[in-house]
């Protein structure tokens, strides 16, 4: 590659150059983090408004939930959290029960979630351990509310 070949690339305007960075998206991130008391919330609050690119912060300590607007990557986001603060931070693992088929199921069910929310699992053995089997199936459909003299036992 000549001079005038490296001179040409610097200053050409296509869009095809792999060498720049590409813009981060922008974001919402949703962290489940401890917060006791009015202190730690103005901890964890101190601690995501200096990173670059946060646009807002919003700190809901009833259900322990730190959500961050911004060009910001969520590994990094919990990794300063957790390092800035001291405090055990993960992302949100909840979601509403309505989005789960088997909110019930062992795996999903936590009893530490927020009113309304239920662990999200997309693993197979859960999904697998939620339905019934036909045995189960055939003894709870042997009877019926609707026609109680319709019985197929007999």
């Amino acid at each position: 590659m000549g001079a005038f070949d490296h001179i040409s690339d610097l200053f050409d305007c296509s869009s095809s150059g792999s060498r720049f960075k590409k813009r981060k998206q922008l974001q919402t991130v949703e962290i489940k983090v401890r917060i006791d008391c009015e202190g730690c919330e103005r901890k964890v609050r101190r601690a995501v408004e200096g990173m670059r690119g946060v646009q807002q912060v919003d700190i809901e300590p009833k259900q322990n939930k730190l959500t961050v607007v911004g060009y910001v990557e969520p590994a990094k986001v919990v990794a300063r959290v957790s390092h800035r603060t001291g405090k055990r931070a993960e992302l949100w693992p909840y979601v509403p029960y309505d989005v789960v088929a088997h909110p019930y199921a062992p795996g999903v069910y936590d009893r530490k979630a927020p009113a309304g929310y239920v662990r999200y699992s997309e693993d197979a053995q859960i999904s697998h351990l939620a339905r019934a089997s036909s045995t189960e199936v055939r003894y709870t459909t042997a009877f019926s509310d609707e026609n109680t003299a319709a019985c197929a036992i007999m």
